[in-house]
């Protein structure tokens, strides 16, 4: 099946086409020639703290290239993986992107999850002129040029899906615990969120920041509680979201509660049924409705012994496909070529695992959804 099919969406105006890069990369000895074998490069988070978004992410993308070499998508021409391990590090991040760009084999980049590793490689990548394929990284520089992409459509677009809920919930002060460790939790937290209160109907009656390495949150949990707000936005890495939500119902808070997409992946587990009633926007559920999505899931579940596929996983298979499309929409499979592709991909959008996309310039947009957890499992709340 061809997991790209067009929708009828209207396409968003089409960015100018990039220069020549003056060699031919990807394995290809002239532009519109396709290989026998494409290289593509990952750079990602295997292990660490945010290992839980890497190594989802690396099975979309496995998964993906596994069903465009099945199906022969790309004629005889079969796509080759190279991953690496960034372990958290953005100078390690950049050693391996400066890796893949100086190897003439490599085609094109499927980058890094989080800012702070995006925004040290994009550069390098865009200089070299090798086609780069980010996945989160919410973050401004990330996005630096044209041969730079994001298949993840950043949390500030459609996070007044979670000013809706709040405002349904009667919510009118809100408090707000974040990581500013993250640019991107930090954007959230000091911009989005506040930003949008006055057309939600309430107001930021405190913060709170903390680091990565926070493990207790009692005096920036009191700080909060003493402003007694109806709602709280817990804005944390992976599973400090557990932490932070655990601690704040044993200081006995029972208000509304809303989070991010970092709280997805299986991460409120440990809290079992304290981390009930956490909720949060998402550009991806595995109850989501669009046909795109339930055929991911399905193809995930059989891949994975029946495992439910999170938002990484959705993303890094998106990003995998955009450049098989890009690959077949140019007819060639060098760094050129699939630039020239990417920039018809980002024109037309596509249905992919996370539904029915477009793009403004080279960055993602998707209709999102809202999910809670409910002590157990994820369940969704609203669809757009």
């Amino acid at each position: 099946m061809n997991r790209f099919a067009v929708p009828a969406l209207a396409a968003v105006a089409i960015l100018g086409v990039a220069g020549c890069s003056g060699g031919s990369g990807g394995g290809s000895t002239a532009s519109g020639e396709m290989p026998s074998e494409i290289t593509l490069f990952s750079v990602t988070d295997k292990t660490g703290t945010l290992s839980y978004a890497g190594s989802n992410q690396l099975k979309g993308i496995e998964l993906a290239i596994g069903e465009i070499n099945d199906q022969k998508y790309l004629g005889e021409s079969t796509v080759k993986l190279e991953s690496r391990d960034t372990a958290g590090e953005a100078q390690t991040a950049a050693s391996q992107v400066t890796e893949a760009t100086v190897n003439p084999d490599v085609a094109a980049i499927l980058g890094t999850v989080t800012s702070a590793q995006s925004i040290a490689i994009a550069p390098l990548a865009q200089a070299a002129k090798v086609p780069i394929v980010f996945t989160q990284s919410g973050s401004e520089g990330t996005l630096v040029g044209e041969y730079t992409y994001r298949a993840t459509a950043p949390m500030a677009t459609y996070y007044d899906q979670a000013g809706e809920y709040l405002q349904q919930e009667g919510v009118k002060t809100l408090g707000i615990l974040y990581n500013s460790a993250n640019p991107t939790l930090t954007q959230l937290s000091e911009e989005t969120i506040p930003e949008m209160a006055e057309q939600f109907g309430y107001t930021v009656a405190s913060t709170s920041s903390v680091q990565n390495t926070t493990q207790d949150f009692t005096a920036p949990i009191a700080k909060i509680l003493a402003d007694n707000p109806d709602g709280i936005a817990i804005m944390m890495n992976g599973a400090q979201n557990a932490t932070a939500v655990s601690q704040l119902r044993q200081a006995g808070y029972d208000g509304t509660l809303v989070t991010h997409t970092g709280s997805g992946a299986g991460n409120l587990t440990p809290a079992g049924p304290a981390g009930a009633g956490m909720t949060w926007p998402t550009d991806f559920t595995y109850h989501g409705t669009n046909p795109g999505t339930q055929e991911f899931v399905a193809a995930y579940r059989a891949k994975y012994d029946g495992e439910n596929p999170n938002n990484y996983a959705a993303e890094g298979y998106d990003a995998a496909w955009m450049i098989a499309h890009a690959i077949e929409k140019s007819g060639g499979a060098s760094r050129e070529d699939i630039q020239n592709g990417l920039q018809q991909v980002v024109a037309e959008g596509f249905t992919g695992a996370e539904g029915d996309v477009t793009f403004e310039g080279n960055d993602m947009r998707v209709k999102g959804a809202v999910v809670q957890w409910n002590g157990t499992e994820e369940v969704l709340l609203s669809e757009k």
